[in-house]
């Protein structure tokens, strides 16, 4: 069997991997669009932005590594069309035939219209090493940076400016930062760690426009504040690459729509990591981690190998922001309660969110424990109520 694989990221590389480690013998041919082997993305707007990472060291397999299992890697080349009848993928480097075709293509930043002056010289965004190679260079010391959304990579971005001397404003439009993914609890103690290291947030408060002719000098709020930048970068999320599918004539919802097995709606072509969705209890559900681009990929794998079974997410991330880890088990969705415990230092504690009566996640900043038993009992099914974990001297005792 022929399989070939486009995007070259996380999921790729483990999907390829998993496929020789199941005994797969035939040709497997990865195709991506960056002229680089698949590496790590989590690093680049922590450590390697800092420079505190190689490029060596973000790679995920070594490059002897890809020629020892038979995989042949198309680099710098991009898919255009797939042709489900003839079962061929047109790429800007030819064609190629598949038996199996899998889409792991990611998620791709979201940017402002160029009637809002995203399109100007020095606007940014944090996704992939050309993105950090052209952003590097202005993270001078005493540069003025706006950062636009308070998701994750927002946070992360303001964090690394501000450890390099930069002055750092980031801007949130929604009422407080984290607005779609955490409680106002976790909020609350990564505001409060940001605004210790000297950045100044500003929430509920939208973009009218970047400014500036040439290139970028400013930012124009909705409320008729006027912010000087040098720099200005967009962290107001991704959207999952589905043009390809879509033009295939693949269903679409939430992403490339797959069945509980990775399978879309060809029978011979398949979807994993940040661009693919699965049914979930309270609809379509797309995961954008680490975690999920490894997890899902090698259950594919098994699958387009005849093993037949659902995947079951395990849901995990994690954030470095200045020297704090931020870590996550679980899915909050439709949490009703929540209880909070603190840490052993000054930024550190616990958030336990609850849906039902019934534990579902917890966000650990600087708390490993909490973080690690959380995990377990969530992933064991098991729940302790809202007030055991309130009031448990030792979190071990939850076990």
């Amino acid at each position: 069997m022929n399989i070939v694989i486009l995007g070259a990221g996380q999921a790729a590389a483990s999907m390829a991997a998993k496929l020789r480690a199941l005994g797969h013998e035939g040709a497997i041919t990865l195709i991506g669009d960056e002229p680089i082997a698949p590496y790590q993305r989590p690093p680049l707007s922590k450590a390697y932005l800092l420079g505190e990472m190689d490029q060596d060291r973000l790679t995920l397999r070594a490059p002897e590594w890809w020629a020892e299992n038979a995989i042949t890697l198309r680099l710098g080349e991009r898919a255009t069309a797939i042709d489900r009848d003839r079962r061929m993928v047109t790429t800007t480097g030819g064609t190629l035939d598949y038996d199996a075709l899998v889409l792991t293509l990611g998620a791709t930043p979201r940017r402002l219209p160029a009637a809002m002056g995203g399109h100007l010289p020095g606007v940014m965004v944090v996704r992939n090493i050309a993105d950090i190679a052209a952003l590097r260079p202005a993270l001078a010391p005493g540069r003025r940076l706006v950062v636009i959304g308070g998701g994750y990579i927002g946070l992360e971005a303001a964090a690394v400016a501000r450890k390099l001397g930069l002055n750092v404003t980031l801007v949130e439009a929604a009422p407080r930062i984290l607005g779609r993914v955490a409680a106002a609890e976790t909020a609350d103690m990564i505001r409060d760690l940001h605004r210790a290291h000297g950045t100044e947030i500003i929430e509920g408060t939208g973009i009218a426009r970047i400014t500036g002719t040439d290139a970028a000098d400013g930012v124009d709020l909705a409320d008729g504040r006027h912010l000087p930048a040098d720099l200005v970068i967009c962290g107001i999320g991704v959207a999952p690459e589905i043009a390809l599918a879509e033009a295939a004539g693949l269903a679409i919802d939430n992403g490339i729509a797959t069945d509980t097995q990775g399978r879309t709606a060809d029978p011979a072509i398949w979807a994993a990591g940040d661009c693919a969705s699965i049914p979930g209890a309270d609809g379509r559900l797309r995961l954008e981690s680490v975690g999920n681009a490894i997890d899902m990929a090698e259950a594919v794998a098994a699958n387009i190998l005849g093993a037949g079974a659902d995947y079951a997410p395990r849901p995990w991330f994690w954030s470095d922001q200045f020297d704090a880890k931020l870590q996550i088990a679980g899915l909050n969705a439709g949490y009703d309660q929540v209880v909070t415990r603190p840490g052993a230092g000054t930024h550190s504690g616990s958030v336990w969110y609850y849906r039902d009566g019934r534990l579902i996640a917890v966000d650990a900043l600087n708390d490993a424990r909490a973080y690690m038993i959380g995990k377990r009992l969530i992933e064991g099914g098991k729940s302790p109520t809202p007030e055991t974990v309130a009031t448990a001297p030792d979190l071990k005792a939850l076990m």
